[in-house]
């Protein structure tokens, strides 16, 4: 766990790029002590601005220190969540929650999880199964403009991984 007593090294003084990618090593190297397993991304797409990089950095960092460590009746966080949202996409039609990768790539599941708390957002017996990329669009503009979710992912980006 991270401590605020713990001391980080000094940070190199300097603003080229050089001084900064030394600075974001050190860091990256101090979290990697604590655990955290970054995987395909280096100081370097941190101080480009990498925004991917740098977000599923984060997300990383989020799940080793925020929600792997908690856990109620032996289901961790992540389980628990994944239970969550099984449970509440459950009584719509061409949505089946698995995983938090593929079970969300046709936008299906996302427009379930809006509809089920706010029914007047979406009317979800006009989605097309098939429009994947419209049906993800749709979930995340409305996310935005009503809920205050900024919007972080990039639909044609998920529809296309696989």
């Amino acid at each position: 766990m991270l401590c605020h007593s713990e001391r980080l090294p000094k940070p190199d003084r300097g603003k080229m790029r050089f001084h900064k990618i030394a600075n974001v090593n050190k860091a990256l190297e101090y979290i990697t002590s604590k655990g955290v397993k970054l995987v395909s991304i280096g100081a370097e797409e941190i101080v480009d601005g990498n925004i991917k990089m740098t977000l599923g950095m984060i997300w990383t960092i989020i799940l080793r220190f925020a929600i792997q460590d908690i856990s109620v009746e032996e289901t961790s966080a992540k389980e628990g969540l994944l239970l969550w949202c099984q449970r509440k996409t459950a009584p719509y039609r061409n949505v089946n929650v698995q995983n938090f990768h593929c079970s969300w790539k046709d936008g299906l599941a996302l427009c379930a999880l809006i509809h089920r708390h706010r029914p007047d957002l979406i009317d979800y017996s006009k989605l097309n199964k098939d429009d994947h990329l419209g049906n993800l669009n749709l979930a995340l503009e409305i996310a935005e403009k009503h809920l205050d979710i900024p919007k972080m992912l990039d639909p044609e980006d998920n529809t296309k991984q696989q």
